[in-house]
């Protein structure tokens, strides 16, 4: 069985779609109807049926996604066995928030490898809707994100909370920020929520970005007012480049430890350590 063929049959599944399968995939929309047909001979069944509705699953196709699920899996976990680093027992493969990163990245490795010294580690910043596609196709061992998402096979644990803070190069209280030069944040679905729950009346905002890093780039070049890391906050008003805005309070944003179901024990002394880290960190 080629691993490409359960890639593009599962891509569909998300899709509907075949032609947007083949964007996603970058092939040609002949190159997934050939995949497909090519699993369909293979199993003796049709999988798929296309209408002016869209492409949907045949009952045998529904029957298939779980085990293309699980074989995809092993095939990424048997691959990276084969790959491992060196001499190390095993190689775990971690995604972790792009916001989480600059200020946590550093203990939380020091200490996963002090927890587990014959382990190699690699290291890949995301956001969580990838990271929790990877986690369910055995590409991550585990996640640090916020935001779950209910995908069968998925564990998910909250290990802490962070905040975001709003900061302004101009205002000291948010009637006094200007509207124009508002920096529009999106971290996730959960502080988006919160977020326009503060600024409702705002208008649109002519810049924007879903990092946290990017938007006190941003405020340092423009100027403005914008929701930023609690750190990055204290560091921009200690360097004088931004006060806080003083009547706003900051937006608290809880953060998910992601594993396979199966796995959900294994990784226990790596929840621990996160989890801990927060623990202090309050």
């Amino acid at each position: 069985m080629q691993i490409e063929l359960l890639d593009t049959f599962l891509d569909l599944i998300e899709t509907n779609s075949f032609n947007r399968t083949a964007e996603r995939l970058g092939l040609t929309q002949s190159t997934v109807s050939s995949r497909v047909k090519s699993l369909e001979t293979a199993l003796g069944k049709r999988l798929f049926t296309r209408s002016r509705a869209g492409t949907q699953p045949t009952a045998a196709g529904q029957r298939l996604v779980d085990h293309a699920r699980a074989m995809r899996r092993e095939w990424n976990e048997a691959r990276r066995a084969v790959k491992r680093s060196g001499d190390f027992a095993q190689l775990l493969r971690i995604g972790i928030q792009n916001d989480l990163a600059a200020s946590h990245i550093g203990d939380w490795v020091s200490e996963f490898r002090k927890a587990l010294p014959e382990t190699s580690f690699y290291i890949e910043l995301d956001y969580s809707i990838q990271m929790s596609a990877d986690v369910l196709a055995g590409e991550l061992d585990l996640a640090v994100l916020f935001t779950p998402r209910h995908l069968p096979d998925l564990h998910y644990e909250s290990v802490g909370e962070i905040a975001y803070r709003m900061v302004s190069t101009q205002a000291a209280r948010l009637a006094e920020v200007d509207r124009e030069r508002y920096i529009f944040a999106n971290y996730s679905p959960a502080f988006d929520r919160a977020h326009r729950q503060v600024v409702q009346d705002f208008p649109d905002a002519p810049v924007a970005s879903g990092q946290s890093a990017a938007v006190c780039g941003l405020l340092s070049a423009l100027g403005g007012s914008a929701f930023v890391l609690e750190e990055s906050a204290r560091d921009l008003v200690a360097a004088g480049t931004c006060r806080y805005v003083e009547d706003v309070a900051p937006i608290p944003q809880t953060v998910y430890l992601a594993t396979h179901l199966r796995h959900r024990h294994v990784h226990r002394r790596l929840l621990a350590i996160v989890r801990r880290y927060f623990a202090r960190a309050g």
